[in-house]
């Protein structure tokens, strides 16, 4: 049975002191549940003092980016070793935010992952479609083809470390949730396309997350969809008491 994964993506907000904030006032309301893993996904300032603030605890803490080249001059990223010496879990690779705001394309994200691969970062790569394609009916089409370049180009063991998060862009941050059905007919499709490709023992595995606008309110119809294996939590993720009501769906 494939666990429950829920990690938050804090985006570009917290100050390290907020962080570690957060940090306290989590560790005294969670308890880890067998089958469900937690992750925190900060800011590259905060990363550091999360790995200390939840060492001994079940929290993992992932960054929200990472380069495809081990150092070099690419002013404003992090490399793969700069992430291993603090002891980052995953990777967070491919948001919506990167590929609309910063030139993520599907090449760019690929390299990533597998530059995080090489050094045991985990990679939690981002798929999903805009509205307007959702409205022409391209939305499988172009999901397919997000899927397929980094799929195509992974061994089966590499593919087996992954997490898809299946994240369609008209709701991230907006508000509005793709219905229960609507995420699970894709994350479906997902699972459907990694079976083509590599099999059916690592689709039966791989690890599908649903991101986008996902609450309290909404988090248990969401995720006990048979093939939505958790969550990626935006702003719920930024308070305690939101983010744990999600893993306690």
């Amino acid at each position: 049975m494939r666990k429950k994964f829920i990690c938050g993506n804090w985006k570009m907000y917290k100050t390290t002191a907020s962080a570690l904030e957060f940090a306290e006032d989590f560790k005294k309301i969670y308890k880890p549940k067998e089958g469900i893993e937690v992750a925190i996904g900060a800011p590259f300032t905060q990363l550091k003092a999360l790995k200390e603030a939840f060492k001994g605890t079940e929290v993992a803490i992932s960054s929200q980016n990472i380069h495809w080249e081990d150092e070099g001059a690419f002013t404003g990223e992090i490399s793969a070793p700069m992430l291993k010496e603090i002891g980052v879990d995953y990777a967070i690779i491919g948001h919506s935010e990167r590929r609309q705001y910063f030139g993520e394309t599907d090449e760019t994200v690929c390299k990533r992952a597998l530059k995080a691969l090489e050094y045991g970062i985990l990679p939690i790569i981002c798929v999903g479609e805009k509205l307007e394609e959702r409205d022409a009916g391209t939305h499988f089409d172009l999901v397919r083809r997000q899927c397929e370049y980094f799929l195509d180009r992974m061994t089966k063991e590499q593919a087996a470390c992954i997490t898809i998060a299946y994240e369609p862009i008209w709701a991230i941050g907006t508000g509005r949730t793709a219905s229960p059905e609507q995420a699970e007919e894709m994350c479906a499709f997902i699972r459907g396309m990694a079976r083509e490709i590599h099999g059916h023992e690592l689709a039966d595995k791989l690890i599908i997350q649903y991101g986008g606008s996902v609450k309290p309110a909404n988090a248990h119809e969401l995720l006990t969809q048979p093939d939505i294996d958790g969550a990626l939590v935006g702003g719920a993720s930024l308070k305690p008491d939101d983010f744990l009501a999600i893993i306690n769906y």
